[in-house]
């Protein structure tokens, strides 16, 4: 399968997308500056996510099957900051976590029904889009709520055509987004607050995302798979 990632420089998105080359796949990474591997995008720029699908396109030939929306962030803003900051974070972090997740999820479904074969997405979400986040994140925990109502509303809406869409939802993950939480004081109190009693690694997620891009029956279209050690269950 020829697979685009975004985010594949770093955590969860490394892993995936390491993952999914040693499974003999065709994968073209992004990360945001890039390097001789990845293709270069910043997210925070409405015209980056067309010209990375476009990128990605005219290296795999002109065909993409599966489209993996992992890149995000997860940036602190108080809820006592000002306007100005209170707003530019909102922006910033819908902007990265949804707007270009969605931007890239359009030019994924035209480009499926136009092959006619269909086509997978996999977006990741949070746990966060179930059971909320800190007072610090409601933009974050906003921004993986809507992503899932997106990844529902696409599977909804294009089973038919063979496009399917899949959603996976980790609670806190080791990697260079959380480590230096989970190292600091706030490690114990999460560990303490999953019944697994460790945090999910990235490999762990990775494996999630390859069998939601791969080989997940039809029928699974629209599902959205938990991987936090029972610490939110529904």
């Amino acid at each position: 399968m020829n697979i685009l990632i975004t985010g594949a420089s770093r955590g969860i998105g490394a892993a995936a997308y390491a993952l999914l080359k040693t499974h003999g796949h065709d994968v073209r990474g992004h990360s945001s500056r890039g390097s001789d591997e990845l293709i270069a995008g910043d997210l925070s720029d409405p015209t980056a996510p067309r010209n990375i699908w476009d990128t990605a396109l005219d290296e795999l030939d002109g065909r993409i099957d599966v489209l993996v929306n992992n890149a995000g962030i997860y940036e602190a803003v108080a809820d006592n900051a000002s306007d100005e900051e209170w707003h530019r974070a909102w922006q910033r972090t819908l902007t990265i976590n949804l707007q270009a997740a969605a931007d890239l999820s359009r030019l994924a479904v035209s480009h499926f029904l136009d092959q006619g074969k269909g086509g997978r997405i996999v977006n990741i979400a949070s746990r966060a889009s179930f059971r909320g986040d800190s007072p610090q994140h409601w933009h974050y925990a906003a921004s993986k709520a809507a992503l899932v109502g997106m990844t529902r509303t696409i599977a909804r809406g294009y089973a038919t055509e063979g496009v399917l869409c899949f959603a996976v939802a980790p609670g806190f993950t080791v990697s260079e987004m959380t480590d230096e939480y989970l190292t600091g004081r706030g490690g114990a109190q999460i560990v303490a607050d999953i019944p697994l009693g460790r945090v999910a690694t990235t490999d762990e997620v990775a494996e999630v995302i390859r069998w939601l891009a791969t080989d997940a029956p039809a029928s699974a279209t629209g599902s959205v798979i938990d991987v936090n050690g029972a610490s939110y269950v529904r």
